[in-house]
C-alpha cells in the first residue's frame, strides 16, 4: 500500500508499505483524506521542531478520515463500509495523568506521526490504517469525508477554548488565522464570544477568518499598528489566543488584553522573551494548550449536526501520488490554507 514517508528534511516520498491486519478490538480503515498539519510541515521542511528530530523514516499525518474495511475479533458497533473520523490520540488510559482525565498529557502517548519518542510513532498518511475501535467516530450519512478529516484541528481549537475558560459574551483576539486560528474562530462563535477580532499577515488567511465568523480582521503586514487602538485603557480584549507561533504576537497581547485577562498560547514556537513586569502588573494569566482528547467527540458531533461550516478552511485537495507537491503547496501561506491529500476512496464533496 502507498504511504507518505518523510526520510529527512525535504526528502518526502510515496513509498510502498506492507498492509496490516486488525487484531482483537481493532479496525482496519481505508484512509480517505488526510490534512497536512503544521507539525507535518516542520518535519518536511526542517526534520522536526525544537529538540524533536527525525531519527528514522516516518509516515506523516494525523488528520484523517476513512471507511472501515475489516473488523478485528470482538469488535462491536461497527460494520465494514462504515464511514468514520479517526482520532489520532492514543493514550495509555493507565498512567496518573490519564487517571486524572488529562489524557493529552499521557506518559505513554502514541499520537500519530510523532518523533517525540524512538522508535517514532508512524503517522496515518497510509492507504490502509489499523486503529483501536475507540479511535473511530461514526459519521452521519451525507457528511463529507474531507470535512470529517477536519475534526482533528477543530479538536485542537476546542481544547484551547476549554483551557481559556468561559468566553461567552467576551471580547476575543485571535492572532494567527491559519487553519488552527480558523478552527478557533469557529469554536469561539459556537461558544458565544461577543466579538472576535482576527489578526494575521496574509489576506488569504484573513478572508478565511471572516468566512469562519470573525467580526473584524487586521492585516499586520500592511497595517503594523492596527492593534494599537486596542491598547487604550490597559487593553480591550478579555481573551487572546496566539495561534501563529510568533513571540512578537505573544508580546503584543500583553498590551491589548485587559488586566486579569487570559492569553492562551496555541501556536508552537521557540523560546520567547516576555516582559514579566507587565505580565505581573496587569495580573495576566498565560496558559498553554496541547493537543486534545475528549474534545474530538465534540468536534465530530459539531460536524455531524452541521453546527459548524468548515468548508472555507480547505483550500486544496491533492492526490496521494502528488504528495510532495501537496506539501510544497501547504508551505506557501499566501496561497494555501488547509491542503488535504486524497487517497481516492470517494470524491471530496466540498
Amino acid at each position: 500500500m502507498k504511504a507518505v514517508i518523510c526520510h529527512a528534511p525535504k526528502d518526502l516520498r510515496v513509498d510502498a508499505l506492507d498492509e496490516e491486519q486488525p487484531g482483537p478490538g481493532q479496525l482496519q480503515v481505508r484512509v480517505a483524506f488526510g490534512g497536512i498539519c503544521g507539525s507535518d510541515l516542520h518535519y518536511f521542511q526542517h526534520g522536526g521542531f525544537g529538540t524533536v528530530r527525525l531519527k528514522e523514516p516516518m509516515a506523516l499525518g494525523h488528520e484523517v478520515s476513512g471507511v472501515v474495511s475489516a473488523l478485528g475479533e470482538g469488535v462491536e458497533g461497527f460494520t465494514v463500509g462504515q464511514r468514520v473520523a479517526i482520532s489520532p490520540s492514543r493514550p495509555c488510559f493507565k498512567c496518573r495523568y490519564c487517571q486524572q482525565g488529562q489524557h493529552n498529557q499521557c506518559l505513554d502517548m502514541r499520537f500519530y506521526g510523532s518523533a517525540m519518542r524512538f522508535p517514532h510513532i508512524q503517522g496515518a498518511f497510509r492507504e490502509k490504517l489499523v486503529i483501536e475501535s475507540h479511535q473511530a467516530h461514526p459519521l452521519r450519512a451525507g457528511v463529507s469525508l474531507a470535512i470529517a478529516a477536519l475534526a482533528e484541528p477543530l479538536s485542537v481549537g476546542l481544547h484551547a477554548i476549554n483551557r481559556a475558560g468561559g468566553v461567552f459574551g467576551k471580547q476575543v483576539l485571535v492572532t494567527g488565522s491559519g487553519p488552527i486560528g480558523a478552527m478557533l474562530i469557529a469554536g469561539l462563535r459556537r461558544a458565544g464570544a461577543a466579538r472576535i477580532v482576527a489578526a494575521d499577515l496574509s489576506d488569504t488567511a484573513l478572508a478565511c477568518a471572516r468566512a469562519m465568523g470573525a467580526d473584524e480582521t487586521l492585516n499586520l503586514a500592511t497595517q503594523p499598528d492596527a492593534l494599537a487602538p486596542y491598547a487604550k485603557d490597559k487593553g480591550q480584549f478579555d481573551f487572546m489566543f496566539e495561534a501563529s507561533g510568533s513571540d512578537r504576537a505573544l508580546r503584543a497581547g500583553l498590551d491589548v488584553v485587559v488586566p486579569r485577562g487570559v492569553i492562551v498560547s496555541v501556536g508552537m514556537s521557540g523560546d520567547a522573551q516576555l516582559p514579566m513586569t507587565q505580565l505581573a502588573a496587569k495580573e495576566l494569566e498565560l496558559r498553554g494548550t496541547f493537543r486534545f482528547h475528549p474534545e474530538f467527540a465534540v468536534a465530530v458531533k459539531f460536524i455531524n449536526e452541521g453546527l459548524v461550516d468548515l468548508r472555507p478552511v480547505i483550500s486544496h485537495v491533492v492526490g496521494v501520488q502528488d504528495a510532495v507537491q501537496a506539501f510544497e503547496l501547504a508551505c506557501d501561506k499566501t496561497k494555501a490554507m488547509k491542503v488535504q491529500i486524497d487517497f481516492g476512496v470517494e470524491p471530496a464533496g466540498i
